[in-house]
């Protein structure tokens, strides 16, 4: 889009309305961007930014995105593409001992799967914190040079007891009334790895009688030998992230760093330390501005990365993809797909406050997105075998009818699926009782039912084998009622049911997932998440499809009539062993639970 473009008509949020005052007021008019990241005199070299915002989108790679980050993917991309602008995808990497580039690579594959990019013009848009690492020292040593920071070497206990709470001031550190040369040298110390990890840190001189505790002196940098992803072994201090977040921003020319609730304390010191690096030459004006908005929380599932990990090394799931977990890549293997995720995101806008949104509505986004676009087909997922004892004097035992159904109500130009009946079918075993209940319209003895898109059958009875147990069902077919053939309908039935052919059916194995807890917070007061989990969370069984999904490519949905949708397996599914991965079902099954 151009910078001259007028921004999409969307749902109205403050954030919104942020930006529209903001270039109403032309905040950012005439800054310039230096073509990257960089300081002030980078900038000041560069033409006219031609974004009319600037965004980003900066997770830490210490996990799989999850299902609450995409809200904060879909309103970054989202207000840079509608307003004109630019977001930039940036790894917060500055926390080497949790950072790992397997969690780089999925946050890449998640962020491009929700159909977002950050190339423009050719250029790419993709950063790394460490990369900023130069210059964060730089700035570290700027700010001790004007007394604005100071190396303290009290416990981390001293200066926890020091720093006081919110009906007592906090008491000066013994270390920091340090001159600026003292300061310096100790720093440099700390860098050239002269002190062991913990020793000492550097803190920002701002006020330790502040009302806000997280001006109280805050801590810029602490010494920790760890190896890096991105830069090795060559920094043994690194950056705090409430420090490198917003120099992160300055650097990149962020107008709007759009962040959650929880950082809503921090913007005093975010606006202060850019204030003075801006002040010492060091940043370009206008600073970007921290604007918080409310978190959203989904309910049946957590979303603490220490807790997905728990799940993941106990093999309470099967990985970061598992179909159960709510991380994008548990949530693509399952079968959501980008738009229904979207959706749901947008739908909700942007709120001042946290809010809690029921599953069943993303359960609703995806079947609304699927309706259109999944074909249909047949499957018995608990098989038990149809028998149909006058084929043979109907029809010769060798032959079978053949019939059809459109691969998509809504699409007649996808054509027909073909399929055929004959002597024995696959049918749903709860789809036969021997001695039904009130209102069973389906198989019974003496009752007729229609084999969908084939012919009417009176059930005769079934066979038992020595527990009890029904092995197959007995039925006779009503000559002439074959569907779409004149006189079809002259037998009136109230049941229909789906079935497959046993000459023609494709074996699958199916895993039928539900939601991995039972209750809505599994989480909730600190309580062990785990007394919340679901048992009945995944159930795999073999079963049968109609002949149309033989070859069925992976990744690819469908709707099993009376089942729901589901989607074949993008790992584990082969052409010449399928599997498919229940979705959600037709409607929601969990209302009133």
């Amino acid at each position: 889009m151009s910078a001259a473009a007028k921004p999409t008509p969307a749902p109205a949020n403050f954030l919104r309305t942020v930006i529209e005052q903001d270039l109403a007021a032309g905040t950012y008019d005439g800054r310039h961007f230096g073509g990257s990241p960089g300081d002030a005199a980078h900038h000041a070299a560069g033409a006219v930014d031609p974004a009319r915002i600037r965004t980003r989108f900066p997770p830490e790679p210490n996990g799989y995105l999850h299902v609450g980050h995409a809200k904060s993917i879909c309103l970054n991309f989202g207000l840079a593409r509608d307003f004109g602008g630019i977001c930039h995808l940036r790894f917060d990497d500055t926390n080497p001992e949790k950072e790992e580039q397997e969690y780089v690579d999925a946050i890449v594959e998640m962020v491009r799967w929700l159909g977002f990019d950050w190339e423009t013009g050719g250029t790419s848009h993709l950063y790394y914190a460490s990369n900023y690492f130069d210059f964060m020292y730089r700035a570290a040593e700027t700010l001790i040079e004007r007394g604005l920071a100071y190396v303290d070497e009290q416990t981390p206990e001293q200066m926890r007891a020091n720093r006081g709470d919110f009906s007592t001031p906090g008491t000066d550190s013994p270390f920091r009334s340090r001159t600026p040369a003292e300061n310096l040298t100790r720093f440099r110390e700390m860098r050239d790895g002269l002190h062991a990890d913990g020793a000492m840190v550097l803190r920002a001189k701002i006020d330790m009688a502040s009302p806000n505790i997280n001006l109280r002196d805050p801590a810029l940098y602490r010494i920790k030998r760890a190896h890096h992803h991105n830069t090795g072994d060559r920094w043994c201090i690194y950056p705090m992230y409430t420090y490198a977040h917003p120099i992160e921003d300055a650097l990149e020319g962020i107008t709007h760093s759009f962040c959650t609730l929880e950082f809503e304390d921090q913007r005093p010191f975010y606006d202060w330390l850019l204030g003075q690096l801006a002040d010492a030459g060091l940043l370009a004006r206008p600073c970007p501005k921290q604007v918080e908005f409310g978190r959203l929380n989904l309910t049946y599932v957590i979303t603490s990365k220490r807790k997905l990990k728990a799940l993941v090394d106990e093999k309470i799931v099967t990985g970061w993809d598992d179909p159960r977990m709510p991380t994008l890549a548990g949530l693509r293997r399952r079968g959501y797909t980008p738009a229904a995720v979207r959706r749901m995101a947008d739908d909700t806008g942007a709120s001042k406050t946290n809010i809690w949104l029921d599953y069943a509505v993303l359960e609703q986004c995806l079947r609304d997105d699927l309706e259109g676009q999944a074909p249909r087909a047949m499957a018995v997922i608990d098989p038990v075998p149809l028998v149909l004892t006058n084929w043979s004097e109907l029809f010769g035992a060798e032959h079978r009818e053949p019939c059809h159904a459109p691969a998509h109500p809504q699409h007649p130009a996808w054509g027909l699926r073909q399929f055929s009946l004959g002597p024995e079918v696959w049918i749903e075993r709860d789809d036969f009782a021997e001695v039904p209940p009130k209102g069973f319209f389906r198989l019974f003895p003496g009752n007729k039912v229609r084999l969908k898109y084939g012919m009417v059958i009176e059930c005769t009875g079934c066979e038992k084998d020595a527990e009890g147990r029904i092995t197959r069902v007995l039925a006779t077919v009503v000559p002439d009622t074959k569907s779409g053939t004149p006189g079809a309908d002259a037998v009136k039935v109230k049941g229909n049911i789906t079935w497959v052919g046993v000459h023609d059916a494709v074996a699958t194995e199916l895993r039928l997932y539900d939601r991995l807890f039972r209750e809505a917070q599994p989480d909730a007061g600190d309580r062990d998440f785990r007394e919340a989990l679901n048992p009945d969370s995944l159930r795999v069984t073999r079963g049968w499809l109609e002949p149309s999904l033989a070859g069925w490519p992976a990744e690819r949905h469908v709707q099993f009539e009376r089942h729901g949708y589901f989607v074949s397996d993008r790992k584990d599914h082969r052409a010449d062993a399928p599997v498919f991965n229940r979705v959600t079902g037709l409607k929601d099954g969990w209302g009133g639970k």
